[in-house]
């Protein structure tokens, strides 16, 4: 198989989908990779390096969607390479299609075949390629809430955690999945202290019992959350329910709760946010504040640290991507379900049902 590796062109989005190290699994087992010209630059990777280990190098994003049977990316394509996408094609990739419906409309129209790494899902309900950004992501949503409770950036003016004689910052942590648990961990490591709610009172069991004892756990509710706010500084939000929209547990309303200079931290913003004032930012412009609350909402939160988000990224995505080439996606998909479940957008049909259900779309069943 053919497989192309295109430069990343999202705003300030610096992570590859492939390291040498993929290029090198691929190449010994027959196929053929094209890697556009520095798309492993912002990740620490030079063209060199993956020309040592048998890739070939395309000047252009056209070139390498042309020439391609397979494109592995990190994020969802946009506008300028909608056209550049061809019948039949498989596109590996981030998509959250239930926040975009242009991007859905346009991958119908494509034909090809799209497979959405926050959708392939094991048995045991876990996201194998959504865990490591996740993790990532829950990690730097901490470190951006410190920064920007800074009083030069909007913020409080607050320290995380404090000095003696001076309490530490309050964060609220909304969601106690693998970006939660990640961020209460960073919050906890710097002193703050941390509240984390879930509506899973087995996972809050556990929660209770690994995290630090700055860490306290609360049950999810309206009524939980708004007794919660008027004392918060930070609120990280981190729901995820795979494939569809997020939930909005933070009203325009409950934002007059909170004093001027909180930070909201939407990292579900890749699947329309979790706070009804949320919308999409970019890392050269991250934050807006509405009503004196800082918002920050940048889609691509790990394209920041880029070398540690492709290693991880890609040690997840590697067996999948090994497995498409070799068998192409309707063996590989009919041998795992749980790749299959990131069918979302298969030769003009929608085949995931929460994408369909959210765009009152038609949803089809794929024949593998």
């Amino acid at each position: 198989m053919i497989i192309g590796v295109p430069k990343e062109i999202k705003n300030n989005e610096n992570r590859v989908g492939m390291t040498p190290a993929g290029v090198a699994e691929l190449v010994k087992k027959g196929h053929t990779v094209y890697v556009q010209a520095t798309a492993g630059a912002n990740s620490g990777f030079s063209d060199d390096d993956y020309i040592a280990v048998g890739a070939r190098i395309l000047p252009a994003i056209e070139d390498v969607y042309a020439i391609a049977d397979m494109i592995v990316k990190v994020k969802e394509p946009i506008a300028p390479e909608y056209k550049l996408i061809k019948k039949g094609q498989v596109v590996f990739t981030y998509f959250h299609f239930a926040a975009d419906k242009l991007l859905t409309e346009a991958m119908i129209e494509s034909g090809a075949v799209c497979i959405a790494y926050e959708t392939v899902e094991k048995d045991d309900h876990s996201l194998p390629l959504l865990t490591p950004m996740s993790e990532v992501a829950g990690r730097m949503a901490t470190q951006v809430g410190a920064r920007f409770l800074e009083k030069p950036q909007g913020g409080k003016g607050k320290l995380m955690g404090g000095v003696p004689g001076v309490r530490p910052v309050r964060v609220l942590i909304l969601g106690g999945g693998v970006v939660g648990t990640n961020a209460a961990q960073m919050a906890a490591g710097m002193g703050a202290e941390v509240m984390i709610t879930d509506v899973n009172l087995p996972r809050l069991r556990y929660l209770s019992e690994v995290l630090p004892k700055n860490v306290k756990t609360l049950y999810s509710s309206l009524h939980n959350i708004k007794m919660e706010l008027p004392t918060i500084d930070l609120v990280i939000g981190s729901v995820l329910i795979p494939g569809d929209k997020a939930p909005h547990l933070i009203t325009r309303d409950m934002l007059k709760m909170m004093k001027p200079g909180t930070v909201l931290v939407d990292v579900a913003i890749d699947q329309g946010g979790c706070f009804e004032t949320s919308h999409p930012t970019t890392h050269s412009e991250p934050t807006y504040v509405v009503d004196g609350i800082v918002h920050y909402a940048v889609a691509n939160i790990p394209g920041a640290v880029p070398f540690t988000s492709t290693m991880a990224l890609t040690n997840a995505t590697l067996p999948y991507t090994v497995a498409l080439a070799c068998k192409g996606w309707k063996q590989a998909c009919k041998d795992d379900p749980a790749l299959a479940l990131g069918l979302n957008v298969v030769e003009g049909k929608v085949t995931y049902k929460a994408v369909a259900d959210v765009f009152g779309m038609r949803y089809e069943e794929v024949e593998l």
